[in-house]
């Protein structure tokens, strides 16, 4: 006889509990050994269900499914985390796979998609929302701008660089010496790729980071 997945269904909707529970109770080799209603009980609870697979909703009143992820998979690496949501933007999909989640699936995945995954999981194996995917493809692809590369103290010399104050005027206006301001102004240089204050001045201007 096969031995059955276990698995925990974590939604702060009743009904969508209930819908899932029916219809992946039919399948022969998964058991819902529980449920739980809220991000902060899913965390309390499922060592004492120890479900092998978690289907894990996002927004949620009572803690969210992102940081119930995280502090699930801190305590026990060995959980398989699906994420199943309405949501896509990239403030919820890029936070919720850093954090583990195995695969992420939209709520309009049909049962034998959610089934799937669960047995995918199990084995190890990511399942992704095409709508997500093409959002993780796009974010692989994005180039990380030169001003996010430089400390919070370089944006703050590139920022009087940009009005125009001398080594000497940075060193007195954020009471550091010359020496440690030629170093911020050498390493901006060298993130922005310019050769010089002017055009580390024209470059702040161009790309608006001063208004």
């Amino acid at each position: 006889m096969t031995e059955k997945i276990k698995v925990m269904i974590v939604d702060d909707h009743d009904m969508v509990r209930k819908g899932l529970k029916a219809y992946l109770s039919t399948e022969s080799d998964i058991d819902i050994v529980g449920e739980a209603a809220s991000g902060n009980q899913a965390v309390r609870t499922f060592e004492v269900l120890q479900p092998e697979v978690i289907l894990m909703d996002l927004i949620m009143e009572d803690g969210n499914g992102i940081e119930a992820t995280k502090q699930i998979l801190a305590k026990d690496p060995t959980k398989k985390l699906i994420i199943l949501t309405s949501f896509y933007d990239d403030e919820q999909v890029f936070p919720a796979i850093e954090a583990g989640a195995m695969s992420y699936l939209l709520k309009t995945a049909s049962s034998e998609e959610i089934i799937q995954a669960i047995h995918k999981a199990h084995l190890g194996k990511t399942v992704i929302d095409g709508k997500v995917a093409q959002k993780l493809v796009a974010g692989l692809h994005k180039s990380p701008q030169p001003f996010d590369q430089l400390t919070a103290r370089e944006k703050e010399v590139l920022k009087l660089i940009a009005e125009g104050k001398n080594n000497s005027e940075i060193a007195e206006t954020l009471f550091i010496g010359i020496k440690t301001v030629k170093t911020h102004v050498s390493s901006i240089f060298s993130k922005l790729e310019v050769a010089d204050r002017t055009q580390a001045a024209i470059y702040a201007y161009q790309n608006h980071l001063f208004r």
